[in-house]
């Protein structure tokens, strides 16, 4: 990890706070689609990219995909803003009652789960350490086990009060910190169920509250990730007691992971604020061969392709300008919507799209009612 360089880049990040509204408003979009799609499609979730876009957007469900994989995602977008407001309130601490309402808000309540021999069916119980002790099958066969319930809530305890005293010290970086965190919290695995997106939420809680910005691990990246930490845990041991307590010199693997990211993000919102770049996406920051990229552009354009096909009858003719068509869907679906929000969809520049609805207005198939702050469009045509 070069951690000089880090540095030099996050000063010169946090010399460019604070950043105008619409660059601040298309950068946490921009996270809230990245962040939410690859989190939750690293634990199996099966909406595309384009769903997950359509539905934080505008709350509507569009093609095949699990009912709680769509409950799941809108809820993993809830514990995204709970962790940010929890993280910018210097007044409060970490706290084990704060990681349990965590865990309930993102999995959407209790449900039930299939055994992995398709026996039987038992519930999951959200919000609560484990009842049960829960483990993995290694690539070699083996079974791994976390911690049991009944080591599980002395552990977590050790692990709050360890990261509060550390936060305090300042004696690891913020980056050592994020990932040591990360991988003790993994090794507890305190939950039936979420112990993936937890940490994961949890490394961008740190980062956000030493103002460094939040992260994505793409789910292209998933074997890589997974065998990072399996090289962490080779290094300390299959014992859940000497993971929980693991040293920072441990899991210098996983730390050196983090920072990749870390520096890449880093540089992409630098560009971003100076305007060298206009937008970007941690999607596919991992992703190399061609097959991958293809499959994203296509995740991409899902959501404007559901779109055009919605009522597409009822636009004039004098409409010839797919944009234009485009722009009066969205309005359709939420009549609040901004120019830099449809900018952030369709990947223009927000300048282009003012130049739309201006045109749009002209041939009165639109109106706005109100002003830009509680205002919204109207739609002339049927």
């Amino acid at each position: 990890m070069n951690n000089d360089n880090i540095k030099k880049m996050l000063a010169e990040w946090q010399s460019l706070q604070p950043l105008k509204q619409p660059l601040q408003h298309q950068m946490d979009q921009q996270f809230m689609f990245d962040f939410n799609y690859n989190s939750n499609h690293l634990e199996g979730n099966t909406l595309t990219y384009g769903q997950t876009k359509l539905l934080l957007l505008f709350g509507r469900v569009e093609g095949e995909a699990l009912f709680r994989d769509y409950e799941e995602m809108k809820a993993h977008n809830v514990g995204l803003e709970m962790m940010k407001r929890e993280a910018l309130d210097k007044q409060r601490h970490l706290s084990e009652i704060f990681i349990r309402e965590l865990n309930s808000t993102i999995l959407a309540g209790d449900f039930y789960k299939t055994s992995r021999d398709g026996e039987y069916r038992y519930k999951i119980h959200t919000g609560i350490y484990k009842t049960r002790p829960n483990s993995v099958i290694t690539p070699a066969g083996a079974m791994f086990d976390y911690a049991s319930p009944e080591e599980t809530p002395s552990m977590m305890a050790d692990l709050i009060s360890w990261y509060r005293s550390e936060e305090a010290k300042h004696n690891l970086s913020v980056v050592e910190l994020a990932a040591l965190f990360h991988y003790r919290y993994i090794r507890i695995h305190p939950f039936e169920d979420g112990n993936g997106r937890i940490a994961r939420l949890l490394v961008n809680y740190i980062l956000y509250r030493f103002s460094y910005p939040m992260i994505v691990i793409p789910t292209a990246d998933r074997n890589n990730y997974l065998d990072i930490l399996s090289k962490c845990d080779k290094i300390t041991g299959i014992a859940p007691f000497d993971g929980a307590n693991a040293t920072i010199e441990q899991i210098m693997p996983f730390v050196d992971y983090l920072a990749q990211f870390i520096e890449k993000k880093l540089m992409l919102a630098i560009q971003f604020a100076k305007g060298e770049v206009k937008s970007f996406s941690e999607y596919h920051v991992v992703e190399k061969n061609s097959d991958n990229q293809d499959n994203n552009k296509l995740a991409n354009k899902n959501v404007v392709e559901n779109v055009v096909a919605k009522d597409q009858e009822n636009i004039p003719k004098t409409m010839s300008d797919k944009r234009q068509q485009l722009i009066v869907n969205f309005i359709k679906m939420n009549n609040k919507i901004s120019a830099s929000e449809i900018a952030g969809i369709l990947k223009i520049n927000t300048r282009t799209i003012q130049r739309d609805l201006d045109k749009l207005k002209e041939k009165r198939i639109i109106q706005r009612i109100g002003g830009d702050k509680g205002g919204f469009w109207e739609i002339n045509i049927s």
